[in-house]
Formats: C-alpha cells, structure tokens, sequence
C-alpha cells in the first residue's frame, strides 16, 4: 500500500531536530510521497533544500495568506522566477483566509489572484488555504479560469464541494476529520465522489484525534486513511489506492 500526503510541511521549524527520523516513521508507514507547500518567500530556499535531501518530499512555492505582513510586491516576480528555474509540483500555499480579521482582505485578494494567473501561465496545480472564505475562493477561481488544484482542509459544503469538483479541484481532509463531533465533514467525506478526495496531515500542524495537542507527522496519514474507510464503507486498499491515484495525476507525481 503506497500512500500521498498531499499537505506536509516537513520544512517546517519543529522538524529540524528530528527530520530524518520522520521521513523514515513516513516511508514505514507506507507514505511514499509528500507534497510539501511554502507560506512565504523566506521559506522557499530551506524547503528545496529540504524535499532535495529526502526523495520522496516535492515542493510547491507560493504566499500563505495568513503571513500576509511578510509578503512584498516583489515576490510575486521571484515566484515566477522560482517556477521558471525549479519547475515545482504547484504553486501554493496560497489562499484566503477571512477567519483571521485582522488580515486585509483586498492585500489577499491580490496576492492569491497573482498567484492563480502564474498557475494558469504556467500549467500547474494549485495548493489552496481557504478558510471561512470558500465561497469567495470559487468566485477567484471562476474569474481566472483554466485551473486545476486542491482547497487543502476542506470546511466548506457538499454543494461547495461539488462547485469544486466541477471547476477542477480536489478536496484535501485530514486530521479534523478524526474527531466524533466533526459530524459535517465526516458526513461530507461520504458524499463526495472518491476521486475527488486527496488525504493529508498539514504536519506539524492539524493533528488527530489520537494525538490531540501534539506534534503531527506524515506516518500519522494511516489514520485519516482508516477513518475514511471507516466512513465509507470501504477498504483501506482501495482508499489507499484512489487518493493516490489522484494526488499522483493532479502534481504530476512519479509512479
């Protein structure tokens, strides 16, 4: 059984001490890819040099919209530069995030339609944060058009999904959904055609229902795994099977 974590941030600060021991915990669980997306320009170098020392992990480079403060015009140039020389799996994280007042909404609206026109420029997928701003997410994607993705930690409505799915996009769900009272996204998970969803941790971050308050990890992704099948009604192989399938087709990922 070969699985996809479709949303990982192994880069990320609380791996350093342990990095290593983590793709392995991955890669015995049965997790043979990663896609591991950016939040900020800074972060672009760490995290090719990261998914270049351990195969298996593929970048994509994009503005996280919850680091809003961090972003400049000017990156939006580097980022056509960086999918030019390094040929990412996608262009992401990138998004709306309207859970966070704070955040100026017009400042994200730019970046992340920037960021759509480079995924059309460019052919590439896109890895989406969309949080409390699905809806607004679909009119951006409309707009565009030509695109093709996933909105990673899906929160929005079956008919939202749906929406989606007609547009091009996948579905990422992960370590919410482990948890009993998350009665709309485990009901949703059954209603969304299987070739739709893709699994994911967004380690360190978004742990379990098994190991609620600590340090997610890639290896964690058998347990989304089961919870789905649990869910649907079917075998882990064959949930297994079909979200890779899927992640594989949508970054481009090697056999």
């Amino acid at each position: 059984m070969q699985l996809v974590d479709s949303h990982c941030h192994m880069d990320a600060g609380e791996f350093d001490p342990d990095r290593d021991e983590v793709v392995e915990r991955a890669v015995a669980a049965g997790v043979v890819a990663q896609v591991v997306p950016a939040i900020t320009a800074a972060s672009w170098p760490k995290l090719r040099e990261v998914c270049q020392q351990h195969p298996g992990l593929h970048p994509a480079y994009g503005l996280h919209p919850v680091f809003l403060d961090q972003h400049q015009d000017a990156h939006l140039e580097e980022l056509r530069e960086w999918i030019e020389r390094e040929r990412p799996c996608a262009i992401g994280e990138c998004g709306l995030d309207f859970f966070i007042e704070e955040l100026a909404r017009e400042r994200q609206q730019f970046l992340f339609e920037a960021q759509l026109r480079l995924a059309a420029e460019f052919h590439l997928p896109l890895v989406i944060h969309a949080r409390r701003a699905v809806e607004e997410v679909i009119v951006a994607l409309k707009r565009v058009g030509n695109l093709r993705g996933v909105v990673h930690s899906f929160g929005g409505s079956p008919e939202q999904a749906k929406q989606l799915w007609q547009l091009g996009f996948h579905i990422g769900l992960g370590g919410p959904l482990t948890y009993p009272r998350a009665n709309r996204l485990r009901r949703l998970v059954t209603e969304i055609p299987l070739e739709q969803l893709l699994l994911e941790t967004d380690a360190p971050d978004q742990p379990d229902a098994g190991i609620r308050g600590q340090r997610n990890e890639p290896a964690r992704l058998t347990t989304i795994l089961d919870t789905v099948a649990e869910l649907r009604g079917q075998s882990r192989d064959e949930i297994a099977r079909v979200t890779s399938d899927n992640a594989r087709q949508l970054f481009g990922l090697p056999l």
